[in-house]
C-alpha cells in the first residue's frame, strides 16, 4: 500500500513531465507531419502536454518498422526461454515504476491514484509476470497419425499485430493485448486512446529498458480516424486486437473485409446482468459487490449495470445498495481517500449525463442523478441508481458507460434468464444464490462470456475473458489469448 499523502501526489504531479512523442523503431519521434493536440487532465481541465497527432503516415512508418523487425527474427526467432527472460525484466520495471504509472493513469483519465496505485497496477506486474512465464510452457502438438507417418501441429506468430485500447483501463488493456502477442514472437504496433496515450509511452520506455528490439514494440498515439482506420486497413498488419466500443468493433470487421482480411479479435460492449436471489444468504455483500458498478467511475464494459432483483427483496437490497454507495463520492483524483474520480473527458460527461436525463423519465431515481464540480472542473458525476425499472428502458438496454445502476425487479427464476438475456450483449453476468442446482441452472442459461457467482466482475490471468454476441469475439488472458496472436501450421512427413 502506497503511503503518499495528497500532498505528496499533488507535488509529484506538478513536477512530472509526460512523454508526448510516438515511439518508433526503438526511438521516441514526432509525427511525421509535426501535428500534436493539447492531452487535458479531466479532473482539472488543465494541459498535461502536447502529444504526437499520429497519421497513416506514422501507421506505414510503425507497421514498416514492425514488419522489419519480425522478418529479422530478431525477436520472432529467438527461444521463447529469452523472450521470456526480456518479458520478466519488463515485469520488474512496471513494478518499479507503478507509483509513475498509477499517477500518469490518474492524470490522463480521472482515476483514483491511490486506486490505482495499490490494486491495479500491482496487479497488472502479476499478470505480466504470468503470461512471461507461460513462454516456454506453451507445448506443440502430434497428431495420432500411425506408423510410417509423423504430422506435427504447432504454433507460429502471426507477424505484426495491431492492438487498439480503450481510455478506461489504458494500461491494463495494452497489457492484456500486448504481452500475449509478444510472448508469442509478434511485432506489435500499440494504438492507445487519444484521451489516455501517457502510461502506453510510458510502457514503449520500460520495453525499451527491457530489452526488447527495436521495431519489436510501438506505440502511436492520435485520433480514430487518422490511426485506427489506417491500422485496421492496412495490407501488412496479418491481426488486430481491440478494445473498445460494439460501432468501432464493427467497423474494424468491415477495415478487415476491404483490406487483407486480417485477423480481427474484439472485445466490445456490454450491459451485464447481476441476479440476486431471495435466497441468498448475504445480502450485505450482495449489495456491497453491487454497488461496485460506481468503480472506476463506471466506466467499465463488463460492469454489472443491470441488477435483477427478485420482487420479495427488492426494497431490502435496493436499500442496502444505496447505502454501500455512500463511499463513492466524487473527489480529488489524488487524494488517497477518493474511491470516485473524474469521468474521462467532458463530452462523455455530457453523454452519461444525457442517460440520467433520459432515466429521469423511464424509471424512479433512487439516489444521485447530478454532476459535480470539484475545484476548476466538472466532469463529475454522483453515483446515480434507478429503481423500478423496466426490461426495455433506454437505461435497461443501452451501455451508459457511467456511475448508474439500474434496479428491475423479477418474479421467478425464468423471469430473471429472459430480462438477462434480452440484450444484444454478452459480456459478463452474475448470480447470488445459495442454492447450488439453480446456480449451475443460471450458469448454464445465461448468455456471456463469464458468469459469476457469489461474486461480480472477476478477472485473472489465470481465465479467460471475453464476451458472445454483440460483446465480441476470442479472449484475453489464461493460455487462449495465445490462440489470437499465433496460426496452427502442419507438417506432415512420411518416412
Amino acid at each position: 500500500m502506497s503511503t503518499l499523502t495528497l500532498h505528496d501526489w499533488t507535488a509529484r504531479a506538478a513536477a512530472i513531465i509526460p512523454e508526448g512523442r510516438a515511439f518508433i523503431a526503438g526511438a521516441f519521434t514526432d509525427a511525421r507531419d509535426g501535428g500534436t493536440y493539447a492531452n487535458l487532465n479531466p479532473a482539472t481541465g488543465a494541459v498535461l502536454n502536447r502529444v504526437a497527432d499520429c497519421t497513416a503516415a506514422d501507421v506505414d512508418r510503425a507497421v514498416a518498422a514492425a514488419r522489419a523487425a519480425f522478418d529479422s527474427g530478431v525477436w520472432s526467432r529467438r527461444t521463447p526461454t529469452d523472450r521470456k527472460r526480456v518479458l520478466l525484466r519488463l515485469a520488474d520495471l512496471i513494478e518499479r515504476d507503478i507509483e509513475t504509472l498509477a499517477l500518469l493513469e490518474s492524470l490522463d483519465m480521472g482515476k483514483p491514484v491511490a486506486v490505482s496505485c495499490d490494486y491495479e497496477m500491482p496487479m497488472l506486474v502479476d499478470f505480466v509476470r504470468w503470461f512471461a512465464e507461460s513462454a516456454d510452457k506453451l507445448y506443440d502438438e502430434v497428431a495420432p497419425t500411425g506408423p510410417g507417418t509423423l504430422a506435427l501441429v504447432r504454433r507460429e506468430a502471426v507477424g505484426v499485430v495491431a492492438a487498439v485500447v480503450p481510455w478506461n483501463f489504458p494500461l491494463d488493456m495494452a497489457i492484456w493485448k500486448c504481452v500475449p502477442a509478444l510472448v508469442a514472437g509478434n511485432s506489435v504496433v500499440l494504438k492507445p486512446a487519444e484521451q489516455s496515450p501517457l502510461t502506453a509511452l510510458h510502457l514503449a520506455r520500460l520495453t525499451a529498458e527491457a530489452g526488447i528490439p527495436p521495431g519489436v514494440f510501438n506505440v502511436l498515439p492520435g485520433f480514430g480516424p487518422t490511426v485506427g482506420q489506417p491500422l485496421g486497413l492496412h495490407m501488412d498488419v496479418d491481426c488486430l486486437a481491440f478494445t473498445g466500443s460494439t460501432e468501432t468493433g464493427k467497423r474494424f470487421l468491415a477495415y478487415a473485409a476491404q483490406s487483407n482480411m486480417k485477423l480481427v479479435w474484439l472485445e466490445c460492449g456490454g450491459k451485464s446482468p447481476n441476479i440476486i436471489f431471495a435466497d441468498t444468504s448475504d445480502l450485505d455483500r450482495a449489495a456491497a459487490l453491487a454497488a461496485q458498478v460506481h468503480y472506476n467511475q463506471g466506466e467499465i464494459c463488463s460492469s454489472p449495470t443491470r441488477l435483477l432483483v427478485e420482487e420479495s427483496i427488492a426494497d431490502d437490497v435496493l436499500a442496502r445498495v444505496i447505502a454501500e454507495s455512500a463511499p463513492y463520492r466524487p473527489g480529488n483524483p489524488l487524494d488517497p481517500a477518493t474511491r470516485m474520480g473524474a469521468m474521462v473527458d467532458a463530452n462523455h460527461c455530457r453523454t452519461v449525463m444525457s442517460y440520467i436525463d433520459k432515466g429521469r423519465t423511464e424509471a424512479r431515481l433512487a439516489l444521485g442523478g447530478n454532476r459535480v464540480t470539484i475545484g476548476s472542473s466538472d466532469n463529475f458525476i454522483e453515483p446515480t441508481i434507478f429503481a423500478d425499472v423496466a426490461p426495455d428502458a433506454t437505461i435497461a438496454r443501452e451501455e451508459i458507460f457511467g456511475p448508474v445502476l439500474s434496479v428491475i425487479p423479477f418474479r421467478t427464476e425464468e423471469d430473471a434468464v429472459r430480462i438477462a438475456n434480452d440484450s444484444i450483449y454478452g459480456l459478463m453476468a452474475s448470480v447470488f444464490t445459495s442454492n447450488l442446482g439453480r446456480a449451475h441452472r443460471m450458469a448454464d442459461a445465461l448468455k456471456a462470456g463469464t458468469v459469476t457467482v457469489n461474486t461480480v466482475d472477476k478477472i485473472s490471468p489465470l481465465v479467460p475473458f471475453g464476451g458472445v454476441r454483440q460483446s465480441g469475439n476470442g479472449r484475453d488472458n489464461s493460455l487462449h489469448a495465445f490462440d489470437k496472436y499465433t496460426q496452427i501450421k502442419t507438417t506432415w512427413i512420411e518416412y
